[in-house]
């Protein structure tokens, strides 16, 4: 008798958990094949440190590759073209069709808006994360490359200033933020430097509770960063953005970290989705269109209790997905997901120090990036191949 097979879209949180627990405990009579378009897997919570200098690029990336192979799974790095619900089987455009009997999709998100500037030499999206670092650093050395013959000439009498906006106004905007900021100061031949966040919303670090965002603005500001809030950027040129107010900010750099949007390749698998375009789930992260594919983390919305586009929801879901993957296949007891209404929040201030929030209490010290990174690399270490390597 054939085995039957598990399919993992994408290896966000939920996925690279699946491959994990596979490794220990394979389901028997079961193949697992993993499907991404890119070799490694880029851990969110490490990626602002990353840019500020505090980790080493590896240390934020899984080898893909490693992971399955350590599991004994299949890897095929390909592009998905959609889904033949009627066969069961995954789609590419080039690789053959896939067959599965049961589908897990975590394909995470893209900021809201970005494709409409996708055009503009200024623009560098936060996600893919796996390209962030390799295509700010394109950008900036452009910058800096546009300003060499000028000064060759003599007709400027210092280095050219590189600004940067960031447009979102989220924790992850606040981290890039800070962490840009200490990029920039670090660099062997310092350059002149404004940073500048412009959110839509009424204030920065939207979801954190009202003091903590006080204190977040006073670090800010602090820090020199400007903060432009209740304005929505409409135009990106290859040196401003302008918002609709037809405010113009001048920007050398954009960096587009706004909410999460539903990631194109969802809109071609033919499965129902919420209002934004994710697929849409019951609480037992199965899809509400056919009960053989389930989608977690951003890729997903539970309908009757959609919870906020964030990376510890992913990881809460993990061990719900593995149970149900494997119930569903074996006829056992499946569980829900319900979100969690608090959650112990942790930003990167770029400093050495970490802003800590939980429940009512809030701090900004060196304990709270200890903590931060200490949760960070033990929880990242689970699939990757060298654990002393990041110790």
């Amino acid at each position: 008798m054939a085995n039957k097979s598990i399919v993992l879209l994408g290896i966000g949180h939920t996925n690279a958990h699946i491959i994990h627990q596979w490794e220990k405990h394979p389901i028997e009579g079961c193949d697992l094949t993993c499907i991404s378009n890119f070799p490694t897997a880029t851990y969110s919570g490490m990626l602002p440190g990353t840019l500020g200098g505090q980790f080493h690029d590896d240390e934020m990336r899984i080898e893909l590759s490693a992971l399955c192979n350590r599991a004994g799974a299949k890897l095929i790095l390909a592009d998905t073209n959609g889904l033949d619900l009627e066969t069961g089987t995954v789609k590419f455009q080039d690789h053959d069709d896939l067959a599965f009997d049961a589908l897990s999709i975590g394909v995470g998100s893209m900021p809201a808006g970005w494709q409409t500037h996708a055009n503009s030499g200024s623009l560098v999206p936060i996600k893919p994360m796996q390209t962030f670092l390799a295509r700010l650093e394109k950008r900036m050395d452009r910058v800096m490359d546009s300003a060499k013959p000028a000064a060759a000439q003599g007709s400027i009498d210092k280095p050219p200033v590189i600004r940067a906006v960031i447009v979102g106004g989220g924790v992850a905007s606040v981290e890039i933020a800070l962490c840009l900021q200490q990029q920039l100061a670090k660099q062997d031949q310092p350059r002149e430097f404004s940073i500048e966040i412009i959110t839509s919303s009424d204030n920065v670090a939207d979801g954190m509770k009202s003091q903590s965002v006080r204190r977040i603005e006073q670090i800010l500001r602090s820090r020199g960063i400007l903060v432009t809030t209740g304005q929505r950027v409409t135009v990106v040129g290859n040196h401003f953005v302008e918002t609709e107010s037809g405010q113009r900010h001048e920007a050398d750099i954009v960096i587009w970290a706004t909410g999460a949007s539903a990631p194109e390749v969802l809109s071609k698998l033919g499965l129902q989705t919420d209002d934004r375009g994710f697929i849409a789930t019951s609480p037992t992260l199965q899809s509400l269109t056919d009960a053989r594919i389930f989608a977690a983390g951003d890729s997903g919305t539970v309908l009757e209790s959609p919870a906020p586009k964030a990376g510890v929801y992913a990881v809460r879901q993990s061990p719900i997905l593995w149970n149900n993957l494997k119930a569903f296949l074996s006829g056992g007891l499946m569980e829900t997901f319900r979100p969690q209404s608090d959650f112990l929040k942790l930003l990167n201030t770029g400093d050495g120090k970490a802003f800590l929030e939980y429940g009512p209490f809030s701090f900004h010290a060196r304990w709270c990036w200890r903590l931060k990174t200490w949760i960070d690399k033990r929880f990242v270490s689970e699939f990757q191949t060298d654990y002393e390597a990041i110790q």
